[in-house]
């Protein structure tokens, strides 16, 4: 019998009070009963989690409350961040890390009887992102919360994540990601800020009082959106901030007039019409309703958060002149782009200001980040479906692109090409608005997200721009959170290091740099080492019950995981893969070092080409890791469903990173990022951050092959040689081609890969993965060979590791704070 019956009401009187063992129990007791109406004596380890849970979202609460009054008491200017994802992954962990109540509970729980281990895995992670741009806004908060800048983050509260992903005959499947499906511990419904959303409509236009004209939206669809609050702990400072996360509901209930004439079906259909706006991430933009509902979802929640912004600026205000001086707004990328033109409606429609004061306080206010150098990647609206949806707001584009390219009309006379390629609204075929440009016009502030890709806006994508906004273009080079990414996720690593140069690194990570001088230190290695063999071990107890292959953790670990798309390039590891075991097969007596290659990734469910690409790992692994001529030698593994909980057990184990997109195509990516940080040593292009890892690690700890950014350019021009050319020209290159279209990996289907070995030598493949596979192939080659000395590959790894300061997303925010939003940081 657990022993929780026997523990008594909790008592949260003051945050000041110490948070002991017997606390814990107390509040785990109160709220197994209070919350969830279990009874002690019969309850199961979800039920404890919960109950856990709840406990610490009252401590978190009381914090937060706190903050809140002290942000008003100072006067303090906010900061909104607004962004369509946050990929937060699990909270309780990090929770108890952030508050440094992990022993506590652990002691708590242990004598009740139950294991926190065991209960942390009885948390869904929060289908609330997917990839690197919602887990960059997740490790904004942490940062955000543990420098104290008052700030807050709003997006929207998905019923349902991405997806759930399946492997099935080694193709990808998707099912629904209903992480919501029992509610949220961590979430807390805000019934009292609810606020109404309009959609469709017409436009009236009339003068007013003052003979000014003004225009007024009316006959509208209306849409009620519901604020729901997950708060975001500093680490150890009692500060505590919050995500506003909106969620839709119907006007009302039910449709009466239908209800009341026996329509009962009716009566409900407009409540779950409506309500699907935040339903689920990314709707599939393949149909036109997809692509209007995902138009919908970027107003819905920009829409509810300008009417929070309001009533907050309005609590100590009575006019605008101060609004950019007490309110800064950062769009993370353009999904959120649209809250210009909705601004410039509350400024002029609702608060009556004139066009030129209003265009003044909305650049003041706005800054945008950009995450993609692909100008297929930017987004775009059609005309017809935003004058439909949101006819003010178009006409508002209309008439901020009539005055901007007047400005560029001024400035380049005569220039008709800069003047189209400028322009907010695109008129070469169907006319559509070019969001990003719409975010640079409406910015004081555009930044890249690694110092490449900067200055590829500057030079290529946005080079017009940059010309007519000298200056306004910056970088401010991503980062991660070390709370999570190795306090939390490498507690053996991150013992060892503070045991040996103490733990102020948590929040200051250029203190690493003090590991240094244990480098070269053998028995520091050999600690180093039995760390990295543990972390192994428990990975490959993951892969066995996710994937049921057996690896063998004194084997190199190899690992790619990400989004699975052609420009970050799996099939180049795939084909790395197929040369390996070729070379297996043909010299058993050869000098291979033995690895196990892992994938993780989702890719979109309408992106065939990158789902044919999951068959294919899992078909070359289907042969290779059944093959007895080969053994443990050589393992190939993808690991269903990756999520943050995934990724912090996967990236610990590393010891190769995988970060080969092609040159010139990653904004920054921050994968690369947390290997380092957990030791792993890369293997990449000189593409996005990995330039700036090199820069800090030293180009002799990290492997580097390929075209530069460069030299991709120039060859997608010149084709001084021909994918075709390196097929008939290069033995290996030959033989991986065409063991893939001969049907070795497909059963002797010729077809199934057959897409895959045409885009390998279609001479206009956009990615040039044969053109760099060479390089590829010699740099692995090196790979392997330094690795059997592992004295020397641990001090590279221990240098890695220390050299990564700069990629603190404290030190990014820091920046974003000083140089971008004007707020202090304590």
């Amino acid at each position: 019998m657990n022993k929780i019956a026997k523990q008594s009401q909790p008592s949260l009187s003051s945050i000041s009070d110490e948070i002991t063992v017997k606390w814990f129990q107390e509040g785990v007791t109160h709220h197994l009963v209070s919350s969830q109406g279990r009874d002690p004596l019969r309850a199961g380890d979800n039920d404890v989690y919960r109950a856990l849970s709840y406990a610490l979202r009252d401590l978190l609460m009381e914090k937060w409350l706190i903050t809140q009054k002290n942000f008003y008491a100072k006067h303090k200017k906010r900061v909104y961040y607004l962004s369509l994802e946050f990929l937060v992954g699990r909270s309780l962990g990090n929770t108890l890390i952030n508050m440094g109540l992990m022993g506590e509970a652990t002691e708590a729980l242990e004598q009740l009887g139950y294991d926190l281990e065991i209960l942390r895995e009885c948390e869904e992670d929060a289908g609330l992102g997917n990839g690197g741009l919602g887990r960059l806004a997740a490790c904004f908060m942490d940062s955000i919360a543990t420098m104290k800048i008052p700030a807050y983050g709003y997006g929207i509260c998905y019923d349902y994540g991405l997806f759930r992903q399946q492997i099935v005959d080694g193709y990808q499947l998707e099912t629904p990601d209903s992480w919501l499906r029992f509610g949220s511990p961590w979430l807390y419904e805000r019934t009292s800020f609810v606020s109404p959303i309009n959609f469709y409509g017409r436009v009236m236009s009339y003068v007013d009082e003052q003979g000014h004209y003004r225009s007024k939206w009316v006959d509208t669809e209306v849409v009620m959106a519901m604020a729901c609050d997950m708060l975001v702990p500093g680490f150890n400072n009692d500060h505590v901030i919050n995500m506003r996360l909106w969620r839709a509901k119907a006007s009302r209930e039910l449709d009466l007039e239908n209800f009341n004439v026996g329509d009962y079906i009716g009566a409900v259909e407009s409540k779950v019409r409506t309500e699907t706006i935040s339903k689920v991430l990314y709707p599939s933009d393949d149909i036109c309703e997809g692509q209007e509902l995902r138009l919908k979802q970027q107003y819905f929640f920009v829409a509810a958060t300008f009417q929070d912004i309001m009533r907050r600026y309005r609590k100590g205000n009575s006019d605008f002149i101060d609004f950019p001086n007490q309110v800064a707004v950062q769009l993370n990328d353009t999904h959120p782009a649209i809250a210009i033109p909705e601004l410039m409606r509350l400024l002029l429609d609702e608060e009556g200001l004139g066009w030129e004061f209003a265009w003044d306080i909305c650049v003041k206010t706005f800054a945008y980040t950009n995450h993609t150098l692909m100008p297929e990647a930017l987004e775009t609206w059609s005309v017809e479906m935003l004058s439909r949806v949101l006819p003010r707001h178009m006409e508002i584009i209309f008439e901020i692109n009539r005055r901007f390219l007047d400005e560029v009309a001024l400035k380049y006379p005569g220039d008709v090409r800069r003047k189209c390629d400028m322009s907010i609204i695109a008129e070469d075929g169907t006319r559509r608005v070019r969001m990003a440009n719409l975010g640079i016009v409406g910015s004081h502030s555009v930044n890249g997200v690694a110092e490449l890709h900067t200055e590829l806006l500057k030079t290529r994508v946005f080079k017009d721009f940059h010309e007519m906004y000298p200056g306004r273009l910056n970088a401010k080079t991503n980062g991660i959170t070390p709370r999570r990414w190795l306090l939390k996720a490498n507690p053996g690593l991150s013992t060892l290091i503070g045991e040996n140069i103490g733990y102020d690194w948590i929040t200051d990570l250029d203190r690493l740099r003090a590991l240094e001088r244990y480098a070269e230190d053998v028995k520091f290695q050999k600690r180093w080492q039995e760390v990295q063999l543990e972390n192994k071990k428990e990975l490959a107890v993951l892969i066995q019950k996710k994937c049921g292959v057996e690896v063998k953790a004194d084997t190199m670990f190899d690992i790619q995981v990400k989004r699975i798309h052609e420009y970050k390039r799996q099939l180049l590891n795939v084909l790395h893969v197929i040369d390996l075991y070729h070379r297996m097969i043909t010299d058993p007596e050869a000098d291979i070092t033995p690895r196990t290659v892992i994938f993780a990734g989702k890719a979109a469910p309408s992106y065939w080409r990158a789902k044919l690409i999951i068959k294919l790992i899992n078909s070359v692994g289907e042969l290779v890791n059944n093959d007895p001529r080969i053994g443990d030698r050589l393992k190939v593994v993808f690991i269903p469903n990756y999520n943050v909980s995934v990724a912090e057990k996967i990236i610990p184990a590393a010891d190769l990173s995988e970060q080969i997109s092609t040159a010139g195509t990653e904004a920054s990516g921050t994968g690369n990022m947390k290997f380092s940080l957990n030791g792993a040593l890369t293997i990449g292009t000189l593409d996005g951050a990995n330039i700036e890892i090199r820069e800090e690690v030293g180009e002799e700890n990290i492997y580097i092959f390929g075209m530069t950014a460069e030299e991709v350019a120039f060859e997608k021009v010149s084709k001084s040689r021909t994918p075709r050319q390196i097929f008939e020209q290069n033995y290996q290159v030959h033989r991986i081609v065409n063991s893939i279209s001969h049907g070795m990996f497909s059963r002797g289907d010729t077809e199934l890969f057959a897409p895959i070995v045409e885009d390998l030598l279609n001479e206009n493949d956009p990615y040039l993965l044969l053109l760099d596979l060479e390089s590829y192939l010699e740099c692995q080659e090196l790979v392997g060979l330094e690795y059997q000395n592992q004295q020397e590959w641990t001090r590279k790894s221990i240098l890695n590791v220390a050299r990564m300061g700069k990629f603190s997303s404290d030190r990014t925010i820091k920046q974003y704070a000083e140089e971008i939003w004007g707020v202090e940081v304590e």
